[in-house]
C-alpha cells in the first residue's frame, strides 16, 4: 500500500500553497474589514483584483483545474483537485480557480460557445434556478413550467438562486415539461429574454456580509428556443451527474482545509497566552482539544485520498462519495466546536478569521436532509452484505 502522492500532483499542491500565501492570505483583512465596528467588510473581492489574481493563476496554470481539457480546462485528476481544494480552503479570501458547476459540462458545441467559455473566463455570472420559494427543490410539486408553444418553450414561475449575482448573466431554470419530455428540464434562459427579470442580490457590506439574500428570478411568459435546452427533455436531474461524487470528495477535502486552518488559529492562540502563569498550550483540557482535532483532521483527509484514488482508477465510488460527504461534515462541526473550547468562548466573534471560517464550513454542511441521504446510502449497501 502506497500513501505517496504523485510528484506531478506535489507540484500542483506547492503552487496552491504558494498562492494562497503570497496572493490570498495578504487580503484577508481586506474582507475581513479594517474600520472600526467593520463597516468595511465585504464578501468578495473587488472586480479589478479578482481580475488580477485571475491572470496570476493562468499563468501559472492554475486556472480551470476541476474543468475537463476537452472543455479548456486542466482536466485535474479528482486527486489532484482535492489536494489544490485543502489548500484553497485555508484562506477566508472567496477565490477559486475557475471552478463550475458540472451541470455546464453538459453544454454542446453552440452552448459552450455562448454559455460556458464565457461564465469559464468570468465574464459573465451563472445564475442556477432550481429552488423556488417555499419549496424544495426536486419535488413533483414544482410550479415553475414550461409548455411548448409554437416550436419554442414558455417557462412561467418564480425561483430563488444564491449564485453571486453579476452585470452580465444568463440562467440555468429548472422547470416542469409535459409531452415527450415529461419531467424537469433544464434551460439557458438569456439576460435579455423578454419576460425575464431578477431583483435582489446586492452585495452585504459590514457585519452583514455572511448574510447571503438570495436572488428572486421571475418568468412571465419568458419564450425560449428548443436550442436553449441542456442535456435532454425531462432529464435535468441526469445533468452533471457522473461527476456529482468526486465534487463530494473535493467538498470533503474543503472540509479538511478549514480544519487545518482552524488548528493552526488554534496553535497560535495557546502559544501567545498565559492563564495563572501557565501557557494554554501546557493545560490538559487544551492539549485534548488539540489532539481531538489533529486526529479527526487526519482521518478526514486519509479518508478523502483513498475514495479520490480509487475515484482515479476508475472505480464506482458512490458509497465512498458518500462516507465522505458524511464524515467530513461530523469532522467539521467537531472541529468548530473544539476550537471553542480551546478559545474558551464562541470562534464566531466578527472580525476574527475563525469566525468567517467556521461559519462558511458549517453553511456548506448544515443541510440534514443531504446527510440522512448519505446515510441512507452507506446503509443499502451493508444490507447488501458488502464489506467495508
Amino acid at each position: 500500500m502506497d500513501f505517496e502522492i504523485p510528484e506531478e500532483l506535489k507540484m500542483v499542491q506547492s503552487l496552491v500553497r504558494d498562492f494562497v500565501h503570497d496572493q490570498l492570505k495578504p487580503l484577508e483583512r481586506d474582507i475581513l474589514g479594517r474600520a472600526a465596528g467593520l463597516k468595511d467588510a465585504r464578501a468578495y473581492l473587488p472586480p479589478e483584483t479578482e481580475d488580477r489574481l485571475m491572470k496570476m493563476a493562468t499563468d501559472i496554470g492554475l486556472w480551470g483545474l476541476s474543468v475537463p481539457e476537452e472543455l479548456g480546462g486542466m482536466g485535474l485528476s479528482t486527486l489532484g483537485n482535492c489536494l489544490a481544494e485543502e489548500e484553497l480552503a485555508q484562506t477566508i479570501v472567496p477565490f477559486n480557480f475557475g471552478d463550475v458547476s458540472p451541470i455546464l459540462f453538459e453544454c454542446n458545441a453552440e452552448q459552450k460557445e455562448k454559455y460556458f467559455l464565457p461564465h469559464f473566463r468570468r465574464q459573465r455570472q451563472a445564475y442556477i434556478a432550481l429552488l423556488e420559494p417555499q419549496k424544495e427543490a426536486g419535488f413533483p410539486s414544482m410550479q415553475t413550467r414550461a409548455e411548448r408553444v409554437n416550436g419554442d418553450y414558455v417557462i412561467s414561475g418564480r425561483k430563488v438562486s444564491f449564485s453571486r449575482a453579476g452585470d452580465d448573466y444568463f440562467a440555468l431554470v429548472f422547470a416542469a415539461t409535459d409531452g415527450e419530455g415529461k419531467g424537469t428540464t433544464c434551460f439557458f434562459v438569456d439576460k435579455a429574454s423578454p419576460g425575464f427579470s431578477v431583483t435582489g442580490g446586492e452585495e452585504a457590506v459590514g457585519w452583514r456580509t455572511q448574510i447571503k439574500a438570495p436572488l428572486s428570478l421571475a418568468f412571465a411568459d419568458c419564450r425560449v428556443p428548443v436550442l436553449n435546452i441542456l442535456g435532454q427533455p425531462g432529464e435535468a436531474f441526469q445533468l452533471g451527474k457522473k461527476w456529482l461524487p468526486a465534487r463530494r470528495l473535493v467538498r470533503g477535502a474543503r472540509c479538511v482545509g478549514v480544519g487545518q486552518r482552524l488548528l493552526e488559529e488554534a496553535k497560535a492562540h495557546v502559544e501567545s497566552w498565559q492563564s495563572y502563569g501557565q501557557h494554554l498550550s501546557q493545560r490538559p483540557g487544551t492539549e485534548s482539544a488539540l489532539a481531538d482535532i489533529a486526529v479527526s483532521i487526519h482521518a478526514c483527509r486519509l479518508v478523502v485520498h483513498e475514495a479520490a484514488w480509487k475515484a482515479d482508477k476508475p472505480m464506482n465510488i458512490k458509497r465512498e462519495a458518500a462516507m465522505v460527504k458524511l464524515f467530513a461534515t461530523q469532522m467539521i462541526r467537531t472541529v468548530a466546536d473544539r476550537v471553542s473550547h480551546v478559545f474558551n468562548g464562541p470562534p464566531y466573534i466578527v472580525g476574527l478569521p475563525m469566525q468567517r471560517l467556521c461559519s462558511d464550513a458549517l453553511a456548506t454542511t448544515a443541510a440534514d436532509l443531504a446527510l440522512e441521504l448519505q446515510s441512507s446510502i452507506i446503509a443499502g449497501d451493508i444490507m447488501k452484505g458488502l464489506k467495508v
